[in-house]
């Protein structure tokens, strides 16, 4: 009887893998765009209203035998939703990132503490190449996700803060006439107003 074959794993919306083998002590510098397909489709994973862009540089290079050292810069025309009015509007994103990589016999595992394989405090911890693969594309995704403003606002739009109420006082006028209605001070407003002792 045969056995089932293994559940595949989903690919990318923004795929290019690098054969780690192929990578020399000296490195290669590679530039990559997504298409208009994977673009729309990376917007729609990471919650965009468009990504009108994305360009990246990346920088891989051998050391210490078998690992890869991957750093690289991306910038991307995005559009988000502003969490306020809800208005799409365009922004730019750059960002600088790095990781290391490793195969399988020379990762972490769980019970070690990650300690001997890398050794200097700026070095990061390996992550795995499947199949001796290293995928830029994904990488870059990975880090554009990282570089988004999960709050994004307008240009221009500002935050009302609401008016707390005492607990008890009535929320409306009662007619003309009336007592003004009992506000409590927002906290943030006493804190603003607060200087330290010099």
């Amino acid at each position: 009887m045969m056995n089932a074959p293994a559940p595949s794993l989903p690919v990318p919306e923004f795929s290019r893998t690098v054969i780690a083998e192929t990578v020399t002590t000296k490195g290669q510098t590679l530039t990559i765009t997504p298409t208009p397909e994977e673009r729309a489709a990376l917007a729609t994973r990471l919650g965009l209203v468009a990504l009108d862009s994305l360009s990246a540089t990346v920088r891989l290079r051998r050391f210490r035998g078998e690992l890869i050292r991957v750093t690289g810069e991306l910038a991307a025309q995005v559009v988000q939703s502003c969490v306020i009015t809800l208005d799409p509007f365009p922004t730019q994103v750059s960002d600088e990132f790095s990781a290391v990589y490793a195969p399988d016999h020379l990762l972490p595992k769980e019970e070690d503490e990650e300690i001997g394989l890398v050794e200097d405090a700026e070095d990061d911890v390996p992550e795995a190449m499947p199949n001796g693969r290293i995928d830029i594309g994904e990488l870059v995704a990975q880090h554009l996700s990282l570089a988004l403003d999960p709050y994004p606002r307008k240009p221009g739009v500002t935050f009302e803060p609401v008016i707390e109420f005492e607990e008890g006082a009535p929320e409306t006028a009662a007619g003309p006439g009336s007592e003004p209605e009992a506000e409590r001070e927002n906290p943030f407003a006493a804190l603003a107003r607060f200087k330290r002792p010099s």
